[in-house]
């Protein structure tokens, strides 16, 4: 035990924490789109940034998506209009949840799936 070199000499500790501070700067909501489009549309970084990366994008334009219509719903709509922006609300707070928790479990050093929604952007954005 104490022939091991301190925990900064071990091989990989900046990388660990450099890769940990990339995906964590991914998920950032709404913000973290763009660094993770960057990554795919250069094609470096590991398999994790690649995952967390396409996952990202999967949210955000999901996210963006859902905003759009159902604020496009509320606008023309005389009836719904109140609960359409509630739900509109409610979907946005889910994004940020869904991501701010996504950051905890990659603090946590656990997994970073998400069930559907990692499938659907691998298949999604998988590059050929």
């Amino acid at each position: 035990m104490d022939n091991l070199p301190p925990f900064d000499q071990f091989p990989n500790h900046e990388d660990i924490s450099g890769s940990r501070a990339q995906l964590i700067l991914y998920l950032i909501p709404v913000l973290g789109f763009f660094p993770s489009l960057w990554t795919l549309y250069r094609r470096q970084g590991n398999r994790s940034q690649m995952i967390v990366s396409r996952l990202s994008i999967t949210l955000a334009l999901t996210w963006m998506l859902g905003y759009s219509l159902l604020a496009t719903g509320a606008a023309t709509s005389e009836f719904l209009a109140l609960r359409l922006l509630i739900l509109n609300s409610l979907f946005t707070s889910g994004y940020f949840l869904v991501n701010i928790w996504l950051i905890f479990r990659i603090i946590q050093g656990k997994s970073h799936r998400l069930p559907g929604f990692s499938n659907l952007a691998e298949r999604w954005l998988r590059q050929q």
